[in-house]
């Protein structure tokens, strides 16, 4: 059974950091490309970052860029997204997705591109 599972998730005051995980199991992260995408209450859901199998590309949002880094190690089976500098309208389920690495880099921010989805985590940025 192929499975992602995200965590770290959590309410933090804006201005805050939180360290997300995305780890893999049954099988090898280093052929995939992953991407973390969040929806919050009424909105629909949007791609947040993505990056190659080896970790040599990378891609944010216009949102969040500057404030979150996408890193890998694939030698753990796990993705991390680093958040930083959090706002309220960072509030939302956070989830990791995995396409393998044939796929086209350019379309990772397309929720459409993925296969396999974890089950989210919460983010909370607010007093």
């Amino acid at each position: 059974q192929l499975q992602l599972v995200e965590s770290g998730g959590g309410l933090v005051q804006p201005g805050g950091s939180l360290r997300l995980s995305c780890a893999a199991s049954g099988f090898t992260l280093d052929y995939y490309i992953i991407g973390w995408f969040r929806q919050a209450p009424g909105k629909e859901r949007e791609g947040v970052s993505c990056i190659s199998s080896s970790g040599g590309s990378t891609n944010y949002a216009d949102s969040v860029k500057g404030r979150f880094t996408i890193s890998r190690d694939n030698a753990k089976n796990t993705v991390y997204l680093q958040m930083n500098s959090l706002k309220p309208e960072d509030t939302a389920v956070y989830y990791c997705a995995s396409t393998p690495r044939g796929s086209m880099f350019r379309l990772c921010e397309l929720s459409e591109t993925y296969d396999y989805w974890g089950q989210g985590t919460q983010v909370t940025g607010s007093s």
